[in-house]
């Protein structure tokens, strides 16, 4: 098996998952009590990548803290910091040092993979040195709103083009790129684009004009980037649905756990229901309280009076009274209460970029 290092992108601030991005990075925002980033990690380790470089920018005390020195997840981590973000393609430029001569997959920290990506790898290296790079694709109902390959007859790629009004072809380019050392000379070649970043299509493209054969992947099972929250209720759900049964906690006599349920360590549930897939994360307690299907419930909550369902509550909040919420996320050490004194109005304390709907 050839060496593969892999780069990782987690430097971005997470504009349209504002405002849970404000305090957090969108890339340690979690699914099923698990940051997001976590399981790209593990997908390299379990591709044979050892050596791995993260990208970090303005939440990198954040993203460091969580990852240390990678050996938790059997790899050796080391971190590259983007003081602002220019481009995908400024990223390989600024790992030139790290990365040196090695073939390299770059992931984007923000891209679920539910299978992983052992199968793309293996491929790469089976089809080097014929070609410089892959990448991963995917079939889209919305090309339009992507990068977008058109491939010949060998699936061999033949043209790039960002976001197409017109698109070639319904596949749409995912968060996972393979190269070798071309890639290099290639983002030494391009000019920064009419928004001011290098663009890796720009550098992939330059490859393919120069001759260099580019490959390609289709995806065949699930992917999603998480950018939006649409897209990590889903993700959540996808997570959910592969959840193993776990009591860690206490239930008493008047409380129901049906299906697959994880309760973790010091969790408390009284006179209340959860209904699977769900996780309930440590030291949380329910009082009263039904927790319905696909809903992650992070650590040290409070919900009291409450039913919710296909939601997921970060760690240290608080729910009570609420008779029904579905497909909400809630930030850390959020509180969200029936108001108990006249008049009963709504008060809402709201942050900037924040969705309220109201019955």
């Amino acid at each position: 098996m050839s060496k593969l290092k892999g780069l990782v992108l987690a430097g971005g601030t997470g504009t349209r998952l504002r405002p849970i991005t404000h305090t957090s990075a969108k890339q340690l925002v979690p699914l099923a009590n698990k940051p997001i980033l976590f399981y790209g990690l593990e997908s390299l380790r379990e591709a044979g990548v050892v050596e791995v470089g993260i990208i970090v920018g303005e939440t990198r005390n954040e993203v460091m803290s969580a990852i240390g020195d990678g050996s938790a997840f059997g790899l050796d981590v080391t971190y590259i910091g983007q003081d602002e973000p220019l481009g995908l393609a400024h990223c390989v430029a600024i790992a030139r040092e790290f990365l040196q001569e090695s073939d390299f997959v770059m992931f984007l920290g923000d891209n679920l993979i539910k299978d992983g990506i052992t199968e793309f790898a293996n491929q790469f290296r089976a089809r080097r040195p014929d070609v410089v790079a892959e990448i991963l694709l995917a079939k889209v109902a919305d090309p339009h709103r992507f990068g977008v390959a058109e491939l010949d007859s060998d699936k061999q790629v033949i043209r790039l083009v960002e976001k197409p009004k017109n698109p070639p072809s319904d596949l749409a380019l995912v968060g996972v790129y393979f190269f070798d050392k071309t890639i290099h000379e290639a983002v030494a070649a391009i000019k920064p684009s009419s928004r001011g970043e290098l663009e890796i299509t720009d550098a992939i493209q330059w490859m393919i004009d120069n001759g260099k054969k580019i490959g390609s992947q289709q995806i065949s099972g699930y992917w999603k980037d998480l950018g939006q929250p649409e897209a990590l209720l889903e993700g959540n759900r996808l997570v959910l649905e592969d959840l193993v049964p776990k009591m860690a906690g206490t239930c008493d006599e008047d409380s129901i756990i049906d299906g697959r349920v994880v309760v973790e360590d010091g969790v408390r549930l009284i006179r209340s229901r959860v209904r699977g897939p769900a996780i309930i994360g440590a030291g949380t307690k329910l009082v009263d309280t039904f927790v319905g299907p696909f809903t992650s419930i992070g650590a040290g909550c409070e919900l009291i009076s409450t039913e919710l369902e296909n939601c997921i509550v970060l760690q240290g909040s608080t729910i009570e009274g609420v008779s029904r919420l579905e497909g909400s996320v809630l930030g850390k050490s959020v509180t969200i209460r029936k108001r108990q004194i006249l008049p009963r109005a709504t008060r809402l304390v709201v942050g900037d970029h924040s969705i309220i709907e109201l019955i």
